[in-house]
């Protein structure tokens, strides 16, 4: 890693904001809508993001899903650097159990050498999906073996990724490409440079791993709330020093939706919840449009759980969204916040980020 990765970790703090904002991108897609459609509310939120000052945009992995067209984050993160040229761009993240490693630092190589010096690559253990697509991606039954294993797979890809296998390795002459060995071949000018890797987690496995091995983390607040805390404590707790960093870093992932009218957000966020009702009883789809969830007949289990899903989504008037930020942010003591809102229309969640960022004074374009 280059001396200065850590400031290509360390976002910079603008306005009145607590610490860095970003943007976390599900590529939701909602009824009515297309793929493509969701696609190109990617580019203008990303193009926002860039104008405003957001410091980095990450792209899932979610798999099997309707309502989220983020299958393909690589695909996704090399049509964003077209259209941006200073952001941050990344994985939020990568499943890595799901890819060999080789291809992942082949294809994060190419995003590096697309857009030099502004991708991140975010690891996650998780499938991003249910059990039997999981197993498709895998070519396997015996998940749990892939996930058992992500400490390996990791090593393997950092080692892919910085080209030094030791002397003797079975891989030792493969080389990931776009990669460092361009720069060591006869005539070489390839940049050695490669993106930062970062893990994600909603428990705490990846947290413990990430501080034993100095790297950012990044936690999924926005649906693991009751871990978020333990998580973070336990990260800062593990941390030893690296040449990636030299203190803890870690930013939380936040479901945050700001209307002109609070009202608006409250019927947005039920449609939101209505998808993941949906999806968490083996039913996933679109995301509804408010008319269509106001409308729906809650049974009391399915009410519970609205309830209790909306309770950790941070939404309301630009006033209530940027306090809800604020204590959040003072509460977990996270160095970044990571930013996504989930809505049926991209009009909404395009209009909610341009709400944050000037509720918080964030740089406007020339």
């Amino acid at each position: 890693m280059p001396a200065d990765a850590a400031e290509e970790i360390r976002g910079t703090v603008h306005g009145t904001a607590p610490v860095p904002l970003s943007v976390l991108d599900l590529v939701t897609v909602g009824a009515g809508r297309t793929a493509t459609d969701a696609l190109r509310t990617s580019v203008d939120i990303a193009r926002l993001a860039e104008a405003r000052g957001f410091h980095r945009y990450w792209v899932a992995e979610h798999h099997s899903m309707p309502g989220v067209a983020s299958s393909s984050p690589a695909v996704i993160l090399a049509h964003l650097a077209a259209y941006t040229d200073r952001i941050r761009l990344g994985s939020g993240g990568v499943m890595l159990p799901n890819h060999a490693p080789l291809v992942i630092a082949e294809q994060f190589g190419t995003l590096e050498a697309m857009a030099p010096g502004r991708v991140d690559l975010g690891l996650g253990r998780a499938p991003g999906t249910d059990g039997a697509t999981a197993a498709a991606l895998r070519r396997t039954d015996r998940l749990n073996e892939g996930a058992d294993d992500f400490p390996q797979q990791l090593a393997e890809l950092i080692r892919f990724l910085d080209d030094d296998f030791p002397d003797g390795h079975p891989y030792g002459r493969i080389h990931a490409v776009p990669g460092p060995v361009q720069a060591t071949s006869p005539g070489g000018v390839q940049s050695a440079h490669r993106p930062p890797v970062w893990l994600l987690g909603s428990s705490g496995f990846s947290a413990r791993l990430a501080g034993t091995l100095g790297l950012p983390f990044a936690f999924a607040h926005h649906f693991s709330a009751q871990n978020t805390v333990p998580a973070l404590e336990l990260y800062r707790e593990s941390f030893r020093a690296s040449a990636v960093l030299d203190a803890p870093y870690a930013l939380i992932g936040v479901s945050a939706l700001a209307t002109d009218d609070e009202k608006e957000a409250r019927r947005q966020v039920l449609a939101a919840a209505l998808n993941m009702v949906r999806l968490r009883t083996g039913r996933p789809g679109l995301v509804p449009a408010p008319e269509e969830a106001e409308a729906y007949d809650f049974s009391p289990m399915e009410l519970e759980f609205v309830q209790s899903w909306n309770a950790n989504v941070i939404h309301g008037s630009v006033d209530e969204v940027r306090t809800g930020l604020d204590d959040l942010q003072k509460r977990t003591g996270a160095d970044e916040l990571m930013i996504t809102a989930n809505a049926h229309g991209g009009d909404v969640r395009l209009r909610s980020y341009e709400l944050i960022a000037d509720a918080y004074g964030l740089p406007t374009p020339a």
